[in-house]
C-alpha cells in the first residue's frame, strides 16, 4: 500500500497476476458448468406448455409423477392462483423438439381427472414452442448483446481518446464478457433454466458493469492531465482505481443488498420467477463491481505496458 496526499493507494496493478487467475479460474468453472446441469427453457429450446386450473388442495409431486408417466418424459411443474378466482392453476412444462399430439393431451387430462377427480381439474391453455422460434428468438438476444458491445466500443473510444480509447473500449466490453461467462455458470450452478429472464439478467449487467468501469476510465483520464503525462501507468492506474474503491464499493453494497432482500423474499414465498432474476442479477452487479476495478483496469494496462516495449 501506497501513502499519497490523496489518500490510500492499493496497489491493484502489481497484484494483476492473482486478480487475472481469479478470473481466469471463475470463467473456467463457468463453462465446464456447461456439462453439468444446463436447463434450456422452452423459449429456445421448444416444447409445450399446457395449464390446468383446480381446487382444494393438491399433491404437485404426486400431480408431477403422473404427467411423466403418461408423457413418458420430465417435466416442470409450477403452481399459482387465479385473479378473480378461488381457484388455483397448475402449469406443466415439457421441453422437446417433438410437440404434444392433441389425443396425448387429452389423454393425459382425462387421466388426471380420473385420478385428483376431488380437485375438479379443467384445462386452461395448451402452447407449443417450435424449437426454430427458439433459436430465432435466441439469436435475436444474441444480435441485441453483439450491438450493445459494438456501441460500447465506439462510445468509450471516442469519450477516452486521450488514454488510447480504442484499446479501453475493447477491454471494457471483454471485462463485460467476463462478467456474463461467470454470471452464466452462476445460473447453471444453482440449476436455474437458461430463459428470458437469464437473457433480462444480461442485458441489466451490460449497463450496471460498464457504468463503473467508466467510473474508473474518467478518473484515469483526469489523473492523466492533473498527475503530468510523465506519471508512471501503474501509479496512474492505482490512484484511480484506489479513488473510484469507495464509490464503487458503497454503491455495489447497496444495490446487491436490496437484491438480497428481495431474493430472500422470494425464495420464502416460492416465487421462481423473480428469484431466478434476482439471485443471477446479485452474483452478476458483485462480479460487474469487481471486473471494474481489479479485471478492465489491469488488462488495459497490461496491453498498453506491452505495447510500450514494442514501441521502443
Amino acid at each position: 500500500m501506497i501513502k499519497e496526499n490523496t489518500g490510500k493507494v492499493y496497489d491493484i496493478v502489481g497484484k494483476k497476476k492473482l486478480f487475472l487467475s481469479i478470473s481466469a479460474i471463475l470463467v473456467l468453472i463457468s463453462i465446464i458448468s456447461t456439462f453439468f446441469g444446463l436447463k434450456v427453457a422452452i423459449e429456445f429450446k421448444g416444447g409445450t406448455m399446457i395449464s390446468y386450473s383446480y381446487i382444494n388442495e393438491i399433491d404437485s409431486k404426486e400431480v408431477q409423477s403422473r404427467i411423466e408417466e403418461i408423457l413418458n418424459n420430465k417435466v416442470l411443474l409450477q403452481q399459482g392462483d387465479l385473479f378473480n378466482s378461488d381457484r388455483k392453476n397448475i402449469t406443466v412444462t415439457l421441453v422437446s423438439t417433438d410437440e404434444i399430439s392433441s389425443d396425448l393431451q387429452n389423454n393425459l387430462t382425462s387421466a388426471l381427472k380420473e385420478q385428483f377427480s376431488d380437485n375438479d381439474i379443467q384445462i386452461l391453455d395448451s402452447n407449443d414452442v417450435s424449437p426454430s422460434s427458439g433459436r430465432e428468438f435466441f439469436i435475436k438476444c444474441l444480435v441485441a448483446v453483439a450491438f450493445s458491445a459494438l456501441v460500447l466500443i465506439l462510445y468509450i473510444s471516442f469519450r477516452f481518446k486521450r488514454i488510447s480509447g480504442w484499446s479501453a473500449g475493447v477491454f471494457a466490453v471483454v471485462a463485460l464478457l467476463h462478467d456474463i461467462i461467470i454470471t452464466y455458470g452462476g445460473f447453471v450452478l444453482l440449476g436455474f433454466e437458461i430463459n428470458s429472464n437469464f437473457m433480462a439478467v444480461i442485458l441489466t449487467i451490460l449497463g450496471y458493469s460498464i457504468n463503473d468501469t467508466i467510473v474508473v476510465y474518467d478518473r484515469i483520464r483526469e489523473n492523466k492531465h492533473l498527475m503530468g503525462q510523465s506519471t508512471p501507468l501503474d501509479k496512474l492506474v492505482n490512484t484511480s482505481v484506489s479513488q473510484s474503491f469507495a464509490r464503487s464499493i458503497n454503491t455495489s453494497l447497496t444495490t446487491i443488498t436490496s437484491m438480497a432482500v428481495i431474493s430472500i423474499v422470494a425464495y420464502i414465498y416460492g416465487v421462481n420467477s423473480i428469484l431466478s432474476f434476482s439471485v443471477p442479477l446479485l452474483i452478476g452487479m458483485a462480479i460487474g463491481t469487481y471486473s471494474s476495478l481489479f479485471f478492465a483496469p489491469v488488462l488495459w494496462v497490461s496491453w498498453q505496458t506491452r505495447k510500450g516495449k514494442k514501441d521502443n
